[in-house]
């Protein structure tokens, strides 16, 4: 048994939201937002320059310390703002998942958590494939297991198969509606948020993590 999907993907879709779903620093380049020292707001809420350096440096330094670090870190060279996009769209999701009336509870998670590291061979093994294949650190494969159970039950909710292009057309729907809710403001320095893509306009899909398989999935 393989290990779960994820985040940035989840699905192909969630990942790379309606595509649908580093070593580079930060960028300082010249550029004005009505929020100050944030990277984006989300329906009224703040994602702050600090906490997205925080994720970042998270990845890096799981990165850094694997014996292929020079190539990983630069395989991820836009890291910071493919995080980005993953930290808007995970609360996109989220706010899909509760118009659908989904929840997710913390027993959920866990069980969905332990069958992940289970198929991977263990919880270090799954952190290590996870950091590797698609730049999710140590301290975001809980997040990325839940949101990965809101994605499946968003979809079942709609009554379609994440994989199939229809559905995944659908999805995309639900995910616009739930984006174009919360009055997403990016700072200019990252881009600026696509909306009918359901995507940081400046990420590259070629670089976009891909979803790990779910328990019991083939790679």
């Amino acid at each position: 048994m393989l290990p779960y999907r994820p985040r940035n993907r989840w699905t192909a879709l969630s990942v790379t939201a309606a595509a649908l779903l580093t070593a580079s620093p930060l960028l300082t380049a010249c550029g004005s937002t009505p929020h100050p020292g944030a990277a984006a707001v989300v329906d009224g809420d703040r994602i702050t320059v600090s906490q997205l350096q925080d994720t970042v440096e998270g990845v890096r330094e799981a990165q850094r310390k694997v014996p292929q670090s020079a190539q990983l870190i630069q395989d991820t060279g836009q890291l910071s703002r493919a995080t980005l996009n993953s930290m808007i769209f995970d609360k996109v999701l989220a706010r899909a998942a509760e118009d659908a009336g989904i929840a997710v509870s913390r027993r959920d998670i866990q069980r969905a958590q332990t069958a992940a590291e289970q198929g991977a061979g263990g919880a270090a093994r799954l952190r290590a494939l996870w950091l590797q294949q698609y730049a999710i650190g140590p301290g975001q494969v809980t997040d990325t297991v839940r949101n990965q159970l809101m994605m499946d039950r968003l979809a079942r909710s709609l009554g379609v198969e994440p994989n199939d292009p229809k559905g995944q057309s659908k999805l995309g729907r639900a995910l616009q509606q739930a984006s174009g809710s919360m009055g997403i403001d990016v700072n200019p320095r990252y881009g600026t948020w696509d909306e009918k893509k359901v995507l940081l306009g400046t990420v590259k899909e070629s670089w976009l993590r891909k979803a790990p398989p779910a328990p019991g999935e083939p790679a």
